[in-house]
């Protein structure tokens, strides 16, 4: 993968397709690869070229040591849009990476066409902040669960119920859980628990945008996702039944659509 230095720091990434320009965000701990296996190639099929990349902290893009900061994510991103000559381009985001599309759909509108923000919210309630300090804790004690165990847990957390009562479909997933090693990126997951309530600024956004929920997701529930819709003064809400936080992975023909339908009409 080629790479773009911005920001201080080098971001790999992949282009390809033809057509008007999307840009992918991957959220915390992934890399930007996972894009490729279900929204790249509905993207294609649609008539747009696709840009994904390994935001700061994943490999083989640089990892600067400590916690990351929202604002170093979005100069990230906007440094790469500009190095590459995309904007005004159409951003799609999922978790983390919604919050640095919506993010810098505020502070740069001039780069940004339209926005699909995928389980991203504005702040972070009592539960999801609890699990973010938790999820903290654990990683500064030292410990680290056994593969098995830990594929076990992300799979409770990121899936649905559709899902983990599918004999056949939760063995697969639980496979690559166990693979992945369920390592996440440690400046990544301080970023979001430093963000705080971002509901009034969000209405500053002016480019057109979609929130994408999750019926079932824990990390990051449906009305979370609504706050975001409702704050963002040209933004409407679809969500997607029987799936978890990885809806996009879990359901990606029912995804790609809502997502291909709106960057067709904006």
């Amino acid at each position: 993968m080629p790479f773009v230095r911005t920001n201080g720091v080098r971001l790999s990434y992949q282009r390809q397709g033809s057509g008007e320009p999307v840009l992918l965000i991957m959220g915390s701990s992934a890399a930007g690869r996972v894009w490729t296996l279900h929204q790249t190639p509905a993207l294609h099929r649609a008539g747009f070229e696709t840009i994904v990349f390994d935001n700061r902290g994943m490999p083989p893009s640089d990892v600067p040591s400590g916690a990351y900061a929202i604002a170093d994510m979005v100069a990230d991103t906007r440094g790469l849009i500009e190095e590459l000559g995309l904007g005004p381009c159409r951003l799609v985001g999922t978790s983390l990476g919604a919050t640095i599309a919506q993010e810098l759909a505020l502070e740069s509108p001039h780069l940004v066409r339209s926005a699909v923000l995928m389980a991203g919210r504005a702040r972070s309630d009592a539960m999801r902040r609890a699990q973010s300090l938790a999820d903290q804790a654990l990683r500064e004690s030292g410990i680290r669960l056994p593969p098995r165990y830990d594929a076990v847990r992300t799979a409770t957390e990121m899936l649905s119920p559709r899902t983990l009562d599918d004999d056949h479909a939760v063995r697969t997933w639980l496979d690559l859980f166990e693979l992945a090693g369920g390592s996440g990126v440690d400046g990544q997951s301080a970023a979001l628990l430093r963000l705080g309530d971002r509901r009034a600024a969000l209405r500053g956004v002016s480019v057109p945008c979609r929130a994408i929920a999750f019926s079932d997701d824990l990390i990051c529930p449906p009305r979370l996702v609504a706050e975001v819709a409702d704050a963002i003064p040209d933004c409407d809400f679809v969500e997607i039944p029987d799936c978890g936080h990885l809806g996009f992975l879990e359901r990606p023909e029912e995804v790609n659509s809502a997502v291909v339908e709106f960057l067709e009409k904006y």
